[in-house]
């Protein structure tokens, strides 16, 4: 292990757990859109010392949906609600880069990491589901490789709308008139491809620069896009010859961008099933897997694949699934896991009920601890994002049990290093474009 790295954490939240029937479970509260529970999961995460909170997020829903998915606040609003109750940790969400125009980002997000002092970050997506575009005026969901062209623009006017104001504009002298020192806005002046932008934009810098970029795409064009622009990439695998595999090729790709590795930080998903003993935590998870619902497995898969699984039969190995346009990486993993597993297409559901691909861990607090660290020297990850299966007790216990266990060997943090997300993560401050000149000697 190198000298002074140490794990990265995330908890995802999801206010009816991430088991499928988490929310099921004797001891579970739920509520995608009870603020209270929310606000407690991440005061919960602030106490533990993790790295941030993550908001997934999504622009359709369903009455037959998990009831994790089913209805939830629109995630920015609720970020700019968390930053208020909390004070050090970070606060990740998800934004499309499809179904919005950067300068309305670029200004949500800008908004967020002042009202926080530095903690936001944003998980850029393209938007998987092609249901999407007919919300928003549009017949067609655009093509897999159109969406990362415009993706990638996206971000670079993003980042340069956040350039619009150098640091400490504000000179509010009374006497002489002066509110702001004029000659650190800066217009963008963007003509691209997709995006014509004028700027400047109209919310000034915070303490860390830019919100934290998060991405999560792993598919060809996914990779290159967190190549170039990710600070943190989360990303799904089920083994830990695969995960090295990810990790190893992901971070070699960041030499061409200039970007050195230890500025983009790998981190799964990972759902722990925690007990006592070893066989209380598999007895925990069986009870969870008890309440699945088998007449939802061809709708979920279906939703998963993006294609109509009903002509296969749930008790046969898993076929040979066409590829979908609209998501690449995840269907790709699924199959990889059936094949690898043997399992039928009731028993992929199963899973995919449990954690959606992302890998499930059951055992004692010291097991937990092992896989994470297992995976961790072996540059595997550099760091999890947690998916506690149902809550708040799948997080109490992961925070109570395996955390301290961890900072017990020397593998996380006692205390915060500092106040913003970028020092959590030890990522530098981005160096404004307009003042480039005068920090030859930053990257």
């Amino acid at each position: 292990m190198s000298e002074g790295r140490k794990l990265k954490f995330g908890l995802f939240i999801q206010g009816a757990g991430h088991h499928t029937s988490g929310w099921r479970h004797k001891d579970a509260q739920s509520g995608s859109e009870n603020f209270e529970l929310i606000k407690q999961l991440a005061q919960t995460a602030e106490r533990a010392k993790l790295d941030m909170v993550f908001l997934a997020d999504g622009l359709i829903t369903s009455p037959d949906a998990s009831a994790s998915v089913v209805a939830r606040f629109e995630p920015i609003t609720l970020l700019a609600a968390l930053s208020t109750v909390t004070s050090r940790i970070g606060l990740a969400v998800t934004a499309s880069t499809t179904y919005y125009d950067p300068f309305n980002i670029a200004r949500l997000l800008a908004s967020v990491d002042q009202l926080s002092q530095g903690r936001a970050a944003w998980n850029v997506v393209t938007t998987s589901s092609p249901e999407a575009a007919k919300n928003f005026s549009r017949e067609d969901h655009p093509d897999h490789h159109l969406r990362y062209e415009r993706a990638a623009e996206f971000v670079e006017v993003v980042k340069g709308l956040w350039d619009s104001w150098e640091q400490q504009p504000y000179i509010v002298n009374k006497e002489t008139g002066e509110y702001i020192d004029k000659s650190k806005l800066h217009e963008l002046n963007h003509e691209g491809t997709f995006f014509s932008v004028k700027g400047p934009l109209n919310v000034t810098q915070s303490p860390q620069g830019h919100p934290v970029i998060i991405q999560a795409g792993s598919s060809g064009p996914g990779q290159d896009l967190a190549a170039r622009i990710g600070e943190v990439v989360f990303t799904a695998q089920q083994s830990l010859e695969d995960a090295q595999q990810f990790y190893s090729h992901l971070k070699a790709q960041l030499p061409k961008y200039g970007r050195a590795a230890e500025h983009l930080h790998i981190m799964p998903g990972l759902l722990p099933v925690i007990g006592a003993t070893e066989k209380e935590a598999h007895e925990k998870y069986e009870y969870l897997q008890s309440f699945i619902d088998d007449s939802f497995a061809y709708d979920s898969l279906s939703e998963r694949f993006q294609y109509d699984m009903r002509a296969y039969s749930l008790d046969e190995p898993a076929p040979d699934i066409p590829e979908a346009d609209g998501r690449k990486s995840r269907p790709r993993l699924l199959l990889k896991l059936a094949r690898d597993k043997g399992y039928t297409l009731r028993q992929l559901y199963k899973e995919v009920a449990g954690a959606r691909g992302h890998r499930i861990v059951t055992g004692t607090p010291l097991q937990i601890a092992d896989h994470i660290q297992q995976w961790f020297v072996g540059y595997a990850a550099d760091g999890f994002n947690i998916m506690p299966p149902y809550v708040p007790g799948g997080l109490d216990e992961f925070v109570d049990g395996v955390i301290p266990e961890l900072q017990n060997r020397g593998l996380f943090r006692t205390e915060y290093e500092g106040s913003t997300l970028r020092e959590h993560l030890g990522l530098p401050v981005p160096v404004n474009r307009h003042t480039r000149g005068l920090h030859n000697n930053q990257k």
